[in-house]
C-alpha cells in the first residue's frame, strides 16, 4: 500500500509533519504486514483546518447533491470490495470469507440504509398550525472527528462517514492504529468518488495522541467515537472544555435469555453468535442465561459448538474464526479465562493457550464456562474474545434481574415462543437493542446503548440526526 505512511488531507495524500513509524502486525503470523506513521499535533491541526475551510461550501450543498455524493461513494466502495477484504484480513485477522461476506458488506449495507433514510427525511418543516410562519431546520453541526475501532472497521466507518456526509458536515477520521489499512483503502475510495477536498480527511494516530488532540480541538464541533468504555470516558473529559457534542458507542455484556420453550436451535445459535468474529463484537451475547429445565442440555450443546468451531489462519478460506487482533488482546483474554477457572467457574470447553494445531498467531480457543455466578469477573467484565458464560435461572423475574445486573446496556437477546412473555421481557430489559428469536434488525435500524454502553444512536435517520443541529425560525412565511 503505497500511501501507508501518508495522511489524506484536503483531497491529497501528504507526508506527516514528522515520520513516526508504527508497524502493523498480522495477527495470524505475528509478522509485520505494513508500516504506518502516527500523526502529531501539526497533522491534526492541518486536517481540522482543511475540514473547517471546506465546511461552509459543503454545508450549503443541496441535499440531492450530498445524496449523489454518497451514491458515488457506494459505487466506488463496491468496486474495491476485494481490496478491502484483504486489508481487513491482514490487519485484524478476520478469516477472508468472513471479511468478504460480513466485514466488507456491513459497509455498503449501512450506505444503502442511510441513502434510503436521507431521501425520506424532512430536512425542514413548519412547526405546526398553532404557530403560523414558524419553521424548523436541520443543519450540519460543523467539523466532526470520527474515531473508529479495529473490530468492525468498515461497519463503524460507514456508520459515521455516511451520515456526516449527508448531514453536510466535514470530517477528520482517525481509524484504529491497530487496524489502519482498511481506513487507508477507504480514503482511496473517497478520493475516487470525487468527494470535494477537505470534506473528508484521514490522519492515523493513537488515542493519547491524535485521538486526544481531536477530542480537545477548539475547531472540532463534535466527536463520534466507537470503542471501549474506558476510552469513551477519557474522550468525554477531553471534550468537556469546549462543550462539544460527544456521541459514544461503547462496550457491552449482552445477556442471551433462553426460556424452556425456546426453539431447538436457540443454544447453538447463541453460542455461534458469541464466537463469531472471534468474540470481538460489543453486542456479542456473552452471558447465556438458561432456564433450569434446559440448563444442563444447553451446557452440553454450547460445549459441542465450541469444540466444533474451526480456528483458522485468516488467509485460509472456509468457515471458522481467526485470531484475535493483537498480543495485548490475546494476553488479556488468557488472563480472564484463567481468572474464570481460579474463581470456580466450570470449564466445559476450551481454556487457556492456543488451539493445539497452531503454534503462532494470536489464536484463542473457543471457551465455555458453566455455573458462572454474578460475583465472578467473567460475569461482569467485557472479555472481547470467544468466551461464553452460562448461568441458570428459574423465573422470568430472575432473568430480568440478572440481565440488567451490569453497567452495560447495549444488546440483550430473548429466546421464547411465548409472544406475551417476549413483549414483557423486551420492555423491561435495560438495553438499547433487544434481539428476539434470532431475528436480526433491519437496514437503517438504530444501533446504540444505555448506561455505560454509550449514548446516541447510529443507523438510519437516527444516525443522521446525530450530526445535525435544530434551528427554529419565526415569521418565515
Amino acid at each position: 500500500m503505497h500511501h501507508s505512511t501518508e495522511f489524506y488531507i484536503n483531497g491529497r495524500w501528504v507526508a506527516p509533519a514528522t515520520l513516526r513509524p508504527l508497524p502493523v502486525i498480522d495477527p495470524s503470523t505475528e509478522e509485520v504486514c505494513a508500516t504506518i506513521s502516527l500523526g502529531d499535533q501539526a497533522d491534526t491541526d492541518a486536517a481540522v483546518a482543511a475540514a473547517r475551510a471546506a465546511f461552509d461550501g459543503w454545508a450549503a450543498t443541496p441535499i440531492p447533491e450530498r445524496i449523489a455524493a454518497l451514491e458515488r461513494l457506494l459505487a466506488a466502495y463496491t468496486a474495491r470490495a476485494e481490496d478491502m477484504a484483504q486489508a481487513i484480513t491482514a490487519e485484524m485477522g478476520a478469516p477472508i470469507d468472513w471479511s468478504r461476506q460480513q466485514q466488507v458488506t456491513s459497509g455498503d449495507w449501512h450506505f444503502e440504509g442511510f441513502l434510503a433514510a436521507a431521501k425520506e427525511m424532512e430536512w425542514d418543516r413548519p412547526l405546526g398550525p398553532h404557530a403560523p410562519g414558524e419553521r424548523i431546520f436541520h443543519e450540519p453541526i460543523g467539523v466532526v472527528a470520527l474515531i473508529t475501532p479495529w473490530n468492525w472497521p468498515m461497519n463503524q466507518i460507514a456508520l459515521k462517514v455516511a451520515p456526516a456526509l449527508l448531514a453536510g458536515c466535514t470530517m477528520v477520521l482517525k481509524p484504529s492504529e491497530v487496524a489502519p489499512l482498511s481506513g487507508l483503502v477507504f480514503a482511496e475510495i473517497v478520493d475516487a468518488a470525487g468527494i470535494p477536498p477537505g470534506v473528508f480527511n484521514l490522519v492515523n494516530g493513537d488515542g493519547p495522541g491524535v485521538g486526544s488532540q481531536l477530542s480537545a480541538h477548539p475547531d472540532v464541533d463534535m466527536v463520534s467515537f466507537t470503542g471501549s468504555t474506558r476510552a469513551g470516558r477519557l474522550i468525554s473529559i477531553a471534550a468537556a472544555d469546549t462543550i462539544k457534542r460527544v456521541s459514544l458507542e461503547l462496550g457491552g455484556k449482552g445477556a442471551n435469555i433462553i426460556f424452556a420453550d425456546a426453539d431447538d436451535k436457540a443454544v447453538k445459535r447463541g453460542a455461534t453468535r458469541c464466537f463469531n468474529n472471534s468474540g470481538q463484537s460489543c453486542n456479542a451475547p456473552t452471558r447465556m442465561l438458561v432456564q433450569r429445565d434446559r440448563y444442563e442440555a444447553a451446557v452440553e450443546i454450547a460445549a459441542r459448538v465450541a469444540e466444533e468451531t474451526p480456528v483458522i489462519p485468516a488467509a485460509q478460506e472456509g468457515r471458522g474464526i481467526g485470531p484475535v487482533v493483537s498480543e495485548v488482546q490475546f494476553d488479556k483474554i488468557q488472563t480472564l479465562i484463567q481468572t474464570g477457572i481460579d474463581q470456580g467457574a466450570r470449564l466445559v470447553a476450551g481454556g487457556t493457550g492456543r488451539p493445539g494445531h497452531l503454534n503462532r498467531g494470536f489464536f484463542v480457543r473457543p471457551t465455555v464456562f458453566a455455573d458462572v455466578t454474578p460475583d465472578m469477573t467473567i460475569y461482569r467484565e467485557e472479555i472481547f474474545g470467544p468466551v461464553l458464560s452460562i448461568i441458570p435461572f428459574d423465573t422470568e423475574e430472575d432473568a430480568v434481574r440478572m440481565a440488567n445486573d451490569t453497567v452495560y446496556g447495549l444488546t440483550n437477546y430473548i429466546q421464547t415462543t411465548d409472544k406475551d412473555r417476549l413483549r414483557r421481557m423486551a420492555r423491561r430489559l435495560k438495553s438499547g437493542m433487544v434481539e428476539c428469536n434470532g431475528k436480526g434488525f433491519g437496514k437503517g435500524s438504530p444501533f446504540g446503548g444505555m448506561k455505560q454502553s454509550g449514548n446516541g444512536r447510529e443507523g438510519g435517520p437516527w444516525g443522521i440526526h446525530e450530526f445535525l443541529e435544530v434551528k427554529t425560525v419565526s415569521d418565515w412565511d
